[in-house]
C-alpha cells in the first residue's frame, strides 16, 4: 500500500499541475458523460442506421480486411451525420473519472463516455504492455471518497483496487525468445483478459528502442534491434486484434528516454528515423494492420510528437497508408489547434486542451473546422466499428487465472537466456540443501518481479503495472518444482545480505555446505524514471542533468538501486549502492565443502530491465553459471526453478548487448546524447541529439565508435555477451550454409539456408540468425552504415541427435527494408542487389557467423 500511496501522491501532484496550467487556463470542464451527452439531441429512431441488422450483417460477411473496414467506415459516416456538435466534442477526449454507464461497479478514468441514445458504448482503454495494466475499473466505493473531497480523482488511475489480471513476463523477455509464437501467446492472454474485463483498447505493444540501456521502460519494449522489435510487435498486434480489440503501438516516435520526457527536444537525422526508430512502427502498420498509434511526450526535430504533421500525416498516413487513429499519451498534448491540424485524433485521459470550450473557441476563430473534427472521429469510429466494439455488450466475465498463469509460466521459460554455464546447470533434482542468496534491500530473491516492484510492494512503478491475482516467490517456486520432481526432503534456505556485506560470512558458510547455490540480482526500473543518477535525484524535474561525479552508465550496474522511487521528488537523492557484485565475488571465493566446487554448483539468476554492465570477474571460466530471466512476472519462482532444475531447457537469445563495465556506449556518451544538454532558460529547455546515428546497440560495438572495441579473433573486447547470444543444456552445430536467389525483378528474394544439428544429449531449441553487410556505396550521401544489421531469424526445436535444414527468406520488398537505405533527399528507399554479404550463425559475434558473399 505504501508504494501505491506514493504513486498516488506523485500522480496527484503531476495532474494537479496539469489541471492548474491546462484545464483552467484552457477553459476545461466536464466532458459530459453518460446521458449528459444527449443534451439537445433530437429524437432518434429506435434502431440507428449505423446499427441496423443489414449493415452489421454486411460488415460481418465482408471477405477481406479492406472490405470490412469499408463497411465500418460507412457506419462511422452515418453515425457522424446523426450527431450534434456538442456530442462530437464530448467524444473527442477521455472522460473525467466517473461511474461507468454499463458497469456501475466500476469507477474508471480511462474511457470515453457512452451516449446511449446513439448506441455509442463506453469506449474503454487499458494500459500495457506487460499484461492488462491500469484499466478502467477500480472499486466504485472510491467514487464516494472522491465526491466527498477525501481523495483526488487521480485515484481512478492508481488505486490498488484496479481489476486483477495476469502479470506476464516483460516484453524484453518476449523479445529474448526470438520466437513470434511467444509474442502471439503473450498477446492472446492479454486479449482474452481484456474481453473478460470488457475492455477495448490495449495501449501497446511498446516499440521504442533500447538506445539507452538505463531507459526506465526498456522492460516494456523489445530491445535494441528494429527488425526484432517489429517482428514481435506484428505478432502481438495481430493476436490482440484477432479477438476484436484495438492494439496501439507506442510511443510514436523516438521516445527513448524517460528523463524529462514531457519536454525533451529530440533531434534525429531523418534517415536514421526511417531506418531505426520508425521501422518497427512501419512493420506494425503494414504487416500488423495496427488500428491505432499513440503519439508521445517528446518533441521530434523541433515539433511536438502529437502535432507533428511531418510524422503523423506525412509518414504515417501518406507514406505508409495508415487508416487508423492517433491517440495522445496521457497528458502529452501541448496545445489545442496544433494536434488537430497535425494529425492527432483523440486526447487522453481528460478534456484538457480539447475541452468543449477550447474547441468551440477555436471553431469561432476559424482556427479549426468541423470537417477536421469529423475526420478525427471518423478515423476512430471506423476502427471501433470494424472490431465489433459497437456490436457487443459490455459484460465482465471471470478470468482463468490458473490457466493464464500456466501460459505466463511457459512464456517465461521460453524467454530466458543462459549466458554462461561452467558445469553447474541444470542442478540435479536430488539436491538436498539449496541456498538462495540475495540482498536484503532488493526484491530479486524475496518476491516475484513484475515491473517496478520494491521490497514488500508487489507493484509500484508506473502505468504498465499489473495487479496480479497471485505471485510465486523464488523459494516457493523452488520447493514446488522439487516436490513435483519427487524430491520432498530438500531444504531451501533464503539468506539476505546487507548492503555493506557485513553479514556475508554466514552466507559464505551456508553456500560452502550447499548442494546448489542460487544468487539473485538485477536492475529494477519503472515508468517515469530512467536508472539515472540525476542532480536532484528525480526525473520529474523540468530538466534532468546528471549529478556531479555521476556518469550516464551508472544505472547499468547491479550495484545501483533506488531506496524509494525516482519519480517522487520527495525521495530525491536516494540512489544507493548494494555492493551486489562484491557479494557475488565473496560467495564464489568460498571454499566448497561438498564434492562440487563453487563454480560447479553456483548459478547467478539475473532479473533485468535490459542489459547489465558486467564486471569481468563474473564472466568466464571462474564465474558462476548466469541465467537471465528479465522480469518474469507473477510466475517468477516457478519459471526460475523450471530452468535451474532442467524441467525446461533455456533457449532464449539476447535482444540487447551486455557490455563489460566501463566499455559501454553510455560510458562514452556525451551529455548531448544522453540525458541531454540544458539550454535557454533551463525551464524545460533540454535537448538530446542522436549523434551516433545508425550505431545503436550491437551496431555501436561492431562499428568500434569508441576506438576500444575492435574485434580480436572474432571477439569484441567491449562485449561480455553479444546481441543474439544464448546457450542451452544441449549443443548445436551449423553447417552447409548457403544463399540462393529465387524469382526475378521485384519478386526476387534471397533464401539463406543452414543445416542445424543437435549434437548434445537433450532436446533443445536453437535460433538461426541472418545478418547482412551492405556494400560501401550504401554509406555514400548519407549516414554511415554499421557493419551489419539483423534481417532474419528462425527458431527450431530438435531432439537429441536430430538435424534439419532451416531456410530463411530475405525479401528486399519487405516492410523492414532489409537491403535498403533511406535517401532523404529523394524521399525513397534505395535497395542494393550487388556487393551484399549475408552472415548466418547463432549470435551477432563475428566468431559465431559464417559469411556468404553473393
Amino acid at each position: 500500500m505504501q508504494g501505491f500511496e506514493a504513486k498516488r501522491r506523485q500522480l496527484g501532484l503531476a495532474v494537479g499541475l496539469v489541471l492548474s496550467a491546462g484545464l483552467v487556463a484552457c477553459g476545461g470542464g466536464s466532458s459530459g458523460g453518460g446521458d449528459d451527452g444527449n443534451a439537445g439531441t433530437p429524437p432518434v429512431a429506435t434502431v440507428n442506421p449505423w446499427m441496423s441488422t443489414e449493415i452489421v450483417a454486411r460488415q460481418n460477411a465482408a471477405a477481406t480486411d479492406e472490405a470490412r473496414e469499408a463497411v465500418a467506415n460507412e457506419r462511422a459516416r452515418l453515425l457522424l451525420a446523426g450527431m450534434t456538435l456538442d456530442q462530437k466534442l464530448q467524444q473527442l477526449t477521455g472522460s473525467m473519472p466517473e461511474i461507468l454507464h454499463e458497469l456501475p461497479e466500476c469507477y474508471g478514468g480511462r474511457h470515453v463516455s457512452a451516449i446511449p441514445a446513439l448506441q455509442i458504448p463506453t469506449f474503454r482503454i487499458t494500459n500495457g504492455p506487460v499484461g492488462v495494466g491500469q484499466n478502467d475499473c477500480i472499486s466504485a466505493s472510491i467514487y464516494a471518497e472522491v465526491a466527498a473531497g477525501n481523495r483526488s480523482f487521480t485515484a481512478a488511475y492508481t488505486d490498488p483496487s484496479s481489476a486483477e489480471a495476469t502479470a506476464l513476463p516483460s516484453a524484453m523477455g518476449v523479445a529474448a525468445s526470438f520466437d513470434p509464437e511467444v509474442s502471439t501467446a503473450f498477446g492472446a492472454v492479454i486479449a482474452t483478459e481484456m474481453n473478460n474485463l470488457a475492455l477495448h483498447v490495449f495501449e501497446a505493444p511498446g516499440v521504442n528502442m533500447a538506445r539507452i540501456p538505463v531507459l526506465g521502460r526498456n522492460f516494456e519494449y523489445f530491445g535494441e534491434d528494429p527488425y526484432l522489435t517489429g517482428t514481435m510487435a506484428v505478432a502481438e498486434t495481430r493476436a490482440i486484434q484477432a479477438q476484436g480489440l484495438i492494439a496501439m503501438p507506442k510511443h510514436f516516435v523516438a521516445n527513448d528516454q524517460e528523463a524529462n520526457r514531457q519536454q525533451i527536444k529530440t533531434t534525429v537525422d531523418r534517415q536514421v528515423l526511417r531506418e531505426l526508430y520508425l521501422l518497427p512502427f512501419e512493420m506494425a502498420v503494414k504487416d500488423g494492420k495496427a488500428a491505432s498509434i499513440m503519439c508521445a511526450y517528446n518533441y521530434v526535430n523541433g515539433t511536438h510528437s502529437c502535432e507533428n504533421d511531418e510524422l503523423l500525416n506525412g509518414v504515417l498516413r501518406d507514406d505508409w497508408g495508415f487508416t487508423g487513429y492517433v491517440q495522445s499519451d496521457f497528458f502529452s498534448v501541448k496545445s489545442t489547434v496544433g494536434p488537430l491540424k497535425g494529425g492527432m485524433d483523440h486526447e487522453m485521459p481528460i478534456p484538457q486542451f480539447w475541452s468543449p470550450k477550447n474547441m468551440t473557441a477555436a471553431l469561432a476563430a476559424g482556427e479549426i473546422t468541423t470537417l477536421e473534427i469529423d475526420t478525427a472521429l471518423e478515423r476512430r469510429y471506423t476502427q471501433t466499428f470494424k472490431y465489433g466494439i459497437f456490436d457487443r455488450p459490455l459484460v465482465q466475465t471471470p478470468i482463468d487465472f490458473v490457466g493464464n498463469g500456466q501460459i505466463a509460466r511457459d512464456i517465461g521459460t521460453r524467454s530466458a537466456v543462459l549466458l554462461q554455464n561452467n558445469g553447474a546447470l541444470p542442478f540435479a533434482s536430488s539436491v538436498q540443501k539449496v541456498v538462495v542468496i540475495g540482498k536484503a534491500t532488493q526484491v530479486y530473491a524475496q518476491q516475484a518481479v513484475a515491473g517496478g516492484a520494491r521490497v514488500g510492494v508487489v507493484v509500484a512503478g508506473g502505468s504498465s503495472d499489473v495487479m496480479p491475482n497471485y505471485t510465486v516467490t523464488p523459494v516457493d517456486g523452488i520447493k514446488n518444482v522439487l516436490q513435483n520432481l519427487g524430491n520432498t526432503s530438500a531444504t531451501v534456505q533464503l539468506i539476505l545480505v546487507d548492503d555493506d556485506n557485513a553479514n556475508i560470512a554466514g552466507a559464505q558458510a551456508a553456500a560452502a555446505e550447499a548442494d546448489a547455490v542460487i544468487l539473485m540480482a538485477g536492475t529494477i526500473s519503472e515508468e517515469g524514471a530512467d536508472r539515472l543518477t540525476a542532480a536532484d535525484g528525480s526525473t520529474l524535474s523540468t530538466t534532468v542533468p546528471l549529478a556531479p561525479g555521476a556518469t550516464a552508465a551508472d544505472g547499468m550496474s547491479l550495484d545501483w538501486y533506488v531506496e524509494g522511487s525516482l519519480t517522487v521528488p520527495s525521495q530525491a537523492g536516494k540512489v544507493k549502492r548494494s555492493n551486489t557484485v562484491a557479494m557475488i565475488q565473496a560467495i564464489m571465493s568460498a571454499t566448497s565443502t561438498t564434492a562440487r566446487s563453487m563454480v560447479e554448483k553456483t548459478a547467478l539468476v539475473l532479473k533485468d530491465n535490459a542489459s547489465v554492465a558486467m564486471d569481468p570477474a563474473l564472466v568466464g571460466s571462474s564465474g558462476p553459471a548466469i541465467l537471465e530471466v528479465w522480469f518474469p512476472g507473477q510466475e517468477d519462482g516457478h519459471i526460475v526453478a523450471d530452468l535451474l532444475f532442467g524441467v525446461k531447457n533455456p533457449a532464449g537469445k539476447l535482444p540487447v548487448t551486455f557490455p563489460f563495465a566501463g566499455k559501454s556506449f553510455l560510458d562514452k556518451a556525451t551529455a548531448l546524447q544522453y540525458p541531454g544538454e540544458v539550454y535557454g532558460t533551463g525551464q524545460g529547455d533540454q535537448k538530446v541529439e542522436y549523434t551516433e546515428k545508425l550505431h545503436i546497440g550491437y551496431r555501436w560495438y561492431d562499428g568500434n565508435l569508441s576506438g576500444e572495441c575492435a574485434a580480436v579473433a572474432g571477439v569484441n573486447p567491449c562485449v561480455a555477451f553479444p546481441f543474439g547470444h544464448g546457450l542451452s543444456y544441449t549443443t548445436f552445430e551449423l553447417s552447409d550454409q548457403d544463399v540462393t536467389m529465387a524469382g526475378t525483378g521485384d519478386a526476387a528474394v534471397y533464401q539463406v539456408s543452414a543445416k542445424v544439428k543437435n549434437t548434445g544429449s537433450k532436446e533443445g531449441a536453437e535460433v538461426v540468425q541472418v545478418y547482412v553487410e551492405l556494400p560501401a556505396a550504401a554509406s555514400t550521401g548519407g549516414a554511415t552504415q554499421p557493419p551489419k544489421r539483423l534481417v532474419g531469424f528462425q527458431k527450431v526445436t530438435l531432439a537429441a541427435g536430430a538435424e534439419t535444414t532451416v531456410t530463411i527468406t530475405i525479401d528486399p520488398q519487405a516492410s523492414n527494408h532489409p537491403l535498403s537505405v533511406w535517401h532523404e533527399g529523394l524521399r525513397r528507399w534505395d535497395t542494393f542487389s550487388s556487393g551484399l554479404k549475408f552472415l548466418v550463425g547463432h549470435s551477432s559475434s563475428p566468431k559465431d557467423l559464417h559469411t556468404l558473399p553473393l
